[in-house]
């Protein structure tokens, strides 16, 4: 049995749960629960689990007792003494509501032949779930997973090493630091100390998934269930050689700023604020890749100064158009490659892998493939100081010095190649630059909107229409 195998297995388990009107993503948390347990005695380290509350011993119940058992158990798992089995088993929830659709899924989850798994490797088996998960649209974690082939051509491009300290500020399930680990096993061949990983999410069941895939992965580091946009957990986040990530897009609503008083531009924007806590964040020296939507490229306002400050405090070499469609929101994206270093920008590097190819999707779907050009347009230097060949007005790699930069306003958004997939060019070119310029329009609204709203008293944004 192949990881393939086992992963349709599991995900083919969701089915027992859905008279129990569980959801995809529901489903996947609660199978954490009983993987955990089933894992920790496939590989021996039961130790910290309390004994009486073991995968052997929830499987062994009575088919009448089992249900209560399970329930007292995970109560008393989130309990423990030992921190990570209470981080798992923190706030346990368990949706299920009937006796035979647990003992189904104990009997099921015991019946896959889990010697063959752990030479697969765990992990990976995990990690497989976790993207099943993210390509059912009706999960609704799509829109926030990051594509996996974008993630390791962003990893072999940065190329992270065991000495660093690798962060991801908005981590999810931990996509990047997976990445990056297996990564770094490959490059060192196991020889070195391994990776020092920082890894903060905001959601709790989301958490919990972060932290069993660092698990099974051998994951060394701090997965700090937390907020990078709050002052206090920020501060519990050291610097960073590398962060990786991909942080949540859209505005902070209901009245007040966002609770990291000590960034240099205040705004109400999740993704400039991100972009401030990771530039700021990194050593000397330190580099970042940061997947930003389209409007951190051309907003005014608080937009063009976090630009600004991005450019001076940072070396922003490269940025990357990604295509339409790899993320199931409707949001065209980039990724923001940079170094931390206090002589700025000179020259930024724009690829264009949007203009002239396909949507992708489930017919036409994102490989790591279709990366191979711009990975090679990049070069061997992570920080991005490889020679490179500006290849002109018909080509997808080219240079902007900062004096164009700033002739520009500071707007990054900048395109060249003409649409050819749908009536004339010239006509395409047209409606692009009204599209661009009624988003600007569009996102300027929106900031002073927030701006008004922080100016009022709290009781009138409370009672507001």
């Amino acid at each position: 049995m192949n990881n393939r195998d086992v992963v349709q297995k599991l995900w083919g388990l969701c089915n027992i749960l859905r008279d129990d009107g569980i959801t995809y993503h529901q489903y996947v948390s609660e199978l954490t629960y009983l993987l955990f347990l089933k894992m920790a005695q496939e590989i021996g380290s039961e130790a910290d689990i309390p004994a009486g509350y073991r995968w052997k011993d929830l499987a062994g119940q009575a088919p009448d007792a089992q249900f209560d058992f399970y329930r007292r158990q995970l109560v008393i798992l989130g309990t423990t003494k030992d921190a990570t089995i209470r981080t798992i088993f923190a706030n346990p929830t368990s949706l299920l509501r009937h006796a035979e659709s647990l003992a189904t899924l104990v009997a099921k989850i015991d019946e896959i032949d889990w010697y063959s798994v752990r030479r697969e490797g765990l992990g990976d088996i995990y990690e497989g779930l976790l993207e099943r998960n993210a390509s059912e649209k009706k999960s609704g974690a799509g829109q926030y997973f990051t594509p996996r082939p974008l993630i390791e051509t962003i990893v072999a491009l940065m190329k992270p090493s065991a000495k660093e300290v690798i962060q991801d500020p908005a981590a999810g399930t931990g996509g990047f630091l997976v990445v990056a680990n297996d990564y770094i096993a490959r490059a060192s061949g196991q020889k070195s100390k391994p990776p020092h990983f920082i890894g903060v999410e905001l959601v709790q069941d989301t958490h919990r998934l972060l932290l069993m895939n660092a698990i099974l992965h051998n994951m060394e580091g701090e997965f700090i269930h937390g907020d990078s946009l709050s002052a206090v957990d920020a501060a519990r986040i050291p610097p960073a050689d590398v962060v990786l990530t991909n942080p949540p897009f859209g505005n902070k609503r209901g009245g007040g700023l966002l609770g990291r008083r000590d960034l240099p531009h205040s705004t109400a924007s999740k993704q400039l604020a991100f972009l401030q806590h990771i530039y700021l964040g990194l050593k000397p020296g330190g580099r970042a890749a940061v997947v930003v939507p389209d409007s951190v490229l051309y907003e005014g306002h608080a937009g063009k100064h976090v630009r600004r400050d991005l450019l001076d405090r940072c070396d922003l070499h490269t940025i990357l158009r990604l295509p339409d469609g790899i993320f199931y929101a409707s949001v065209t994206t980039n990724v923001l490659f940079f170094n931390r270093d206090d002589r700025g920008t000179a020259d930024v590097w724009i690829y264009d892998m949007r203009s002239n190819v396909p949507v992708y999707g489930k017919r036409t779907p994102l490989l790591r493939a279709d990366f191979a050009p711009f990975e090679a347009a990049y070069g061997s230097d992570p920080n991005g100081h490889s020679p490179r060949v500006d290849q002109g007005a018909s080509g997808r790699f080219r240079r902007y010095s900062r004096d164009e930069i700033e002739r520009r306003d500071l707007d990054l958004s900048i395109s060249w190649l003409r649409e050819e997939r749908h009536g004339s060019a010239e006509a395409m070119l047209d409606l692009d630059d009204i599209a661009q310029r009624l988003r600007r329009l569009l996102d300027g609204i929106s900031e002073d909107f927030d701006k008004l709203v922080e100016l009022l008293p709290p009781e009138e944004v409370e009672h507001r229409p």
